[in-house]
């Protein structure tokens, strides 16, 4: 079934945040399953590192709660403090890798999909994933570091900052270009469009929030029950014992799993955007259109 939506136009906010959900509503079962083939793999390292991490931290917390209770061993204390940051680090590290390569499959899937008609290619999805990761870890680097420099400034500049950049991604796919030009060029095409792009990436960041919290419920239901019981004993150091209980492990990463899922939300939401903004500046579709009617007149 060809499910073709036409990115290549001018929409609204209402237009974009339909449009969103209709594509990934007619396109979900092939689009999970080009975003789990190639990611499964790296998705999982990064779902046992949480459960080590967590299990981590609480040993590490354990221990120090215990220092009044015994004879504290500076070097075991430091051997968990080093232990938990190092948990810690590999899992922002691992979640950096990951999202990064979402952003890619999701965004290369939309390319393919439009240039052909509607049915995306999974082997050029994944060469394109694969060939172009250091460019989008490098453009992630910059960016960071961009808006690191905005909040030294002030609030205000990183707010600017993280709405321009926003286009950054979707620029680096559908036109092909470096970080440098990438960065450059999300200044020009956001330039007297910041306010209604602001509306957007904020109403879409609302949306995601409200949807990807219900994945959270289960965990923060089974949180407030289990401190509850842990009050009623003795040991301080009970409560904690809810970061090493398996089913709330299990619940922590049915949540994570459908955060990463509704991100893609954001992802495709990105790119009408860009489309939206381009069409504004350049007419790109609009002049594809009339090329196209132009070639189907002489036939």
């Amino acid at each position: 079934m060809n499910n073709r939506i036409e990115f290549k136009k001018e929409r609204d906010l209402g237009a974009i945040i339909t449009d969103t959900f209709a594509f990934i509503r007619e396109n979900w079962k092939d689009y999970f399953l080009t975003v789990f083939k190639i990611i499964g793999p790296v998705l999982l390292v990064g779902a046992t590192i949480i459960v080590f991490a967590m299990v981590s931290y609480s040993g590490t917390i354990k221990g120090i709660m215990n220092l009044n209770q015994s004879e504290p061993d500076p070097s075991e204390i430091m051997g968990n403090m080093f232990g938990m940051f190092g948990w810690l680090f590999l899992m922002f590290v691992v979640f950096g890798i990951v999202y990064t390569l979402l952003a890619e499959v999701s965004l290369y899937y939309i390319k393919s999909h439009i240039e052909n008609n509607g049915v995306a290619n999974f082997q050029e999805v994944k060469d394109n994933t694969y060939a172009n990761i250091w460019k989008f870890v490098g453009l992630g680097v910059l960016s960071i570091l961009m808006m690191i420099v905005a909040y030294v400034l002030c609030v205000l500049p990183i707010v600017y900052i993280m709405i321009v950049l926003s286009l950054a991604m979707p620029i680096m796919v559908f036109e092909n270009k470096s970080v440098g030009d990438t960065i450059s060029h999300c200044f020009t095409l956001i330039k007297g469009e910041w306010w209604n792009t602001f509306g957007v990436v904020l109403v879409i960041g609302i949306l995601v929030s409200m949807l990807s919290f219900v994945f959270s419920i289960p965990s923060l239901i089974y949180q407030l029950i289990s401190m509850g019981v842990s009050f009623t004993n003795e040991d301080p150091t009970a409560i904690l014992g809810i970061l090493e209980d398996p089913i709330y492990l299990v619940l922590n990463l049915f949540s994570y799993f459908g955060k990463f899922l509704f991100y893609s939300v954001t992802l495709v939401a990105s790119a009408f955007v860009y489309f939206d903004l381009n069409e504004q500046k350049n007419f790109t579709g609009t002049f594809e259109k009339i090329e196209s009617l132009g070639s189907d007149d002489s036939q």
